[in-house]
């Protein structure tokens, strides 16, 4: 039960930093776009933006809350259970960013649902023994 609170808090962390980190830079790039200096102005810029900031740092705490899950199941779970961001990306994109979503986009979308559904059915905790990479 952890691992999958952990996990939906994981991401809803990480479509929120992504909807952030997506709004800033575009915002960035509309002010930076008659600038020749480009990338290293527009990193300066991205810095210097709280909603980038912001949007980084929930983009750590996915990174931190993937970590812990990792420690507590399997790769075989967690990383399949974590696609349900993509579902998750596409709703925010779609209401937060305005973007719009094709029909085969979100068939495409339900269809990840479907195989992390499949797979969030199958125990979860840590196999009994880690194997070490030869």
């Amino acid at each position: 039960m952890k691992t999958r609170l952990v996990l939906i808090i994981a991401i809803f962390a990480q479509a929120s930093g992504m909807v952030l980190l997506s709004r800033g830079m575009k915002h960035i790039a509309a002010l930076d776009a008659a600038n020749p200096a480009g990338l290293l102005h527009m990193g300066l810029q991205a810095a210097q933006t709280p909603t980038v900031l912001l949007g980084t740092l929930l983009l750590m705490v996915f990174l931190a809350l993937y970590a812990t899950a990792l420690s507590w199941a399997d790769l075989s779970y967690v990383l399949p259970a974590t696609s349900f961001g993509y579902i998750v990306n596409v709703a925010f994109g779609h209401y937060f960013l305005n973007e719009s979503v094709s029909l085969a986009r979100w068939i495409g979308t339900f269809l990840i649902a479907l195989g992390v559904l499949l797979v969030s059915r199958t125990d979860h905790e840590r196999s009994h023994g880690v194997r070490r990479m030869a």
